[in-house]
This record gives C-alpha cells, structure tokens and sequence, in this order.
C-alpha cells in the first residue's frame, strides 16, 4: 500500500530521513540532477532552514522505502512568476510507469498555494506526465551564467 509523507518547516524530517531523500533524489534523478549539496539547499529551503520562503516535500513510500519524491520551492512572488518551483521529482529506476509521479504531482497541485513553475529539459520522458497534468510551454528559458 502507497503512504505519502509530507514534510514542511512544521513538520521536519529526522537527520537520517533527510539523507535519505538526498540519497534517493540523486540516484534517481539520473541525468536530469544535480550534485547533493545542491539538492540538499532545495530540501532545506522548502523546510525552511536557513533564509526562505518555505515550501514542501512529499514521498511516496511502498515497503517502507522511498518510490517517488518531490521537492517543491516557494517563491515568494506572485503574478508575474508563479508562486512556486517544483524543483525535483524523482521515481525510483525499478518503479517506473506504475503512477507514483502522477499521485505525487497531484497532490502537490492541490497542496500548493499558487502556481507552479518547473523546468523540464526537452528529452525528460517526465514532460509528457506534466503536460497531462496542465503544465504548459509558455516561455524558453535562458540564462546567463556569471564565470567564477
């Protein structure tokens, strides 16, 4: 049976329980991730530790192991940004297509405050799953990156 956990700055993950989620999003991302410091400043943001506007985690837990995560980042703007940023969504490699993603993403549609930004490279197999759920293409996103 799927339970979901959800964390926020009211509700903190144990120091073993967070080192899990940073375990599992950076073995599960694949190519779509980031090295774990950065994915550990996502978690602490959305739990509010440290300078933040918060956010929240959910995970999706089967056999008590983690199947499915997400990390989603307030942004404290409103209007002409959305109000949030989905910043991860990982499902375990083995657990693929069983709809993890999907109960996940919804819920973290109904749980958030506003609307949600996320950034999806063009060849993420997840991006149809965001389009089904009525996340759009509205802008092409470019950057400029500062040499350090």
């Amino acid at each position: 049976m799927l339970k979901i956990k959800e964390y926020d700055e009211f509700k903190l993950p144990s120091a073993s329980e967070k080192e899990k989620l940073i375990d599992f999003l950076f073995n599960h991302l694949d190519e779509f991730g980031d090295p774990r410091a950065d994915i550990e400043k996502s978690i602490d943001f959305a739990l509010k530790i440290g300078p933040s506007f918060g956010g929240f985690i959910l995970e999706a837990i089967e056999e008590n192991q983690i199947v499915s995560a997400i990390v989603l980042n307030q942004t404290g703007m409103k209007d002409y940004i959305p109000e949030n940023i989905l910043v991860y969504i990982a499902t375990h490699k083995e657990k693929r297509g069983r709809g993890y993603a999907k109960v996940l993403l919804q819920q973290a549609i109904n749980k958030a405050d506003g609307n949600i930004a996320l950034h999806v490279e063009p060849n993420n197999p997840a991006k149809f799953l965001y389009e089904k759920l009525g996340f759009t293409n509205k802008y092409l996103e470019m950057r400029h990156l500062k040499k350090r």
